[in-house]
């Protein structure tokens, strides 16, 4: 979709389009053909017919990203992909704005998913972005939901950003290859981020980035959003707090754990017997290096000092982490394995593995359950044996 196209859209005959494509993609059940079909008999031009029937088809989707009022939203499919969820979002933006900064600038703002987190926090937020329509679009979707904030194309490399607050960034990870881990690769380059650590900035990155590319100074956030982890986030100047932070957010809110809550920071890992309970960290947890502090946190330890599985022999319930009672233990070795599960009467098992060579679907595959009642497996390493695990979700 060009620039003159997404313009056109934002008209009254554009919106009067969306309208119709939005009934006839609901009409067809999502059928592009047929959605596409109806939408042409309206609209002969096929480039704007095929830009408000993506329109549509996008808004379905972003909802999972941005709740019901993405069906007021503009996307590009890259842009919404690359977009983050609006609960991860909004936490980064409360955050931001318990510093109390004088205003935000965006360095490559997009389609405007943290502006609309920026404005909504109460921040005065600019943002820019190389790409016109890109930045078209932002300035669309803060129109759209009544939000303030100004949109400009600019390179924020040549910025002078000595009027703001803060700096917030959200580098590009993708090259002419695709997906790239190269950090000299991303756009703006990390030699760009490394300059806006020397103050007060914001600087979201791929969740697997090294430790030792976290500047001493700057805090390393590791956040998951439902159990999934999303991003790690950079904050830098008087926005650090920790060295190390994992964020969790779920339905029952929000919960954060730091390098200050792990007794276990400079010293051996605290390696615990097998009790009752075992305990499976978050995976911004594990990114985060904290482990160490949810073992703390329930009085155990870690089953193996190299895989992060904590143990213990009192029950707690944990944000951090998934608690489980065990049952008993199985023969690790599948032949074993499999006549234990057919004794047990196991047709249903869900399978985790950590710290051992086993692929869950395959395993399940191979052992032929029958059987009428379901089960958890842990299959992992206890002191460097592997070990098997009936175990129960508290």
């Amino acid at each position: 979709m060009d620039l003159e196209t997404f313009e056109w859209l934002l008209t009254a005959p554009g919106q009067e389009l969306l309208r119709i494509a939005a009934e006839a993609y609901a009409d067809h059940d999502g059928d592009p053909v047929r959605a596409a079909s109806a939408v042409r008999r309206t609209e002969p031009d096929a480039e704007r017919a095929a830009a408000a029937l993506t329109q549509v088809s996008l808004r379905v989707k972003g909802v999972a990203k941005f709740g019901p009022e993405a069906v007021q939203m503009y996307f590009t499919p890259d842009a919404l992909e690359q977009a983050t969820r609006l609960r991860v979002a909004t936490h980064r933006a409360s955050r931001l704005a318990a510093y109390a900064p004088s205003s935000v600038v965006d360095l490559g703002c997009s389609i405007g998913g943290d502006l609309i987190a920026f404005a909504r926090a109460g921040l005065t937020a600019a943002g820019v972005d190389l790409d016109p329509v890109r930045v078209a679009i932002a300035r669309a979707n803060l129109a759209a939901l009544g939000l303030p904030g100004a949109t400009m194309v600019a390179d924020a490399t040549t910025l002078d950003l000595a009027p703001f607050g803060v700096a917030f960034a959200d580098p590009a990870r993708r090259s002419g290859r695709g997906r790239t881990f190269n950090v000299d690769d991303w756009t703006p380059p990390w030699s760009f981020v490394e300059r806006l650590q020397q103050g007060a900035s914001v600087v979201k990155v791929a969740p697997g980035i090294p430790h030792d590319l976290v500047a001493p100074g700057v805090e390393g956030e590791w956040v998951s959003d439902d159990g999934a982890l999303k991003e790690a986030v950079l904050w830098s100047g008087p926005l650090a707090t920790a060295a190390r932070r994992a964020t969790v957010i779920g339905d029952g809110g929000l919960a954060s754990i730091t390098d200050e809550d792990d007794p276990y920071t400079g010293a051996p890992r605290p390696v615990s017997d097998l009790g009752g309970y075992l305990y499976e960290p978050d995976d911004a947890v594990i990114r985060a290096g904290l482990v160490t502090a949810v073992a703390a946190g329930v009085d155990g330890g870690l089953l193996d000092e190299h895989i992060a599985w904590v143990t213990s022999t009192s029950a707690f319930r944990t944000p951090f982490a998934r608690s489980y009672r065990v049952l008993e233990e199985v023969p690790y070795r599948e032949k074993g394995l499999r006549a234990a599960l057919r004794e047990r009467g196991v047709g249903v098992l869900a399978i985790k593995t950590r710290g051992v060579d086993v692929v869950p679907e395959q395993l399940r595959r191979r052992l032929s359950l029958k059987g009428d009642n379901s089960a958890t497996l842990v299959l992992t390493r206890i002191a460097g044996q592997g070990r098997a695990l009936l175990v129960e979700p508290l």
